[in-house]
């Protein structure tokens, strides 16, 4: 006989905390920000702040929300259901 598996989706998690949420973003759109800053130096080069930082925000913010923070909600709900067996 044959034991069930638990998979991370089929374990009901709630959302996650305020303080959560925070960490996750801070996560994916710090590192997001400094490599785009980092590869975009020299075309921003005498570009004024403003103008910058609102190029370099819309850029990331897709990157984060689309790219990275599935990967962070999915990593979380593993570590939950990790620690809940």
């Amino acid at each position: 006989m044959s034991t069930p598996t638990t998979d991370a989706r089929s374990i009901p998690i709630r959302p996650p905390t305020k303080h959560q949420l925070a960490l996750m973003i801070w996560l994916a759109v710090f590192p997001t920000l400094t490599a785009l800053n980092l590869l975009l130096a020299t075309v921003f080069d005498g570009v004024p702040i403003a103008l910058r930082t609102f190029i370099l925000v819309t850029i990331a913010v897709p990157i984060a929300i689309y790219g990275i923070m599935p990967h962070l909600h999915r990593a979380r709900r593993t570590l939950i259901a990790r620690r809940q067996r």
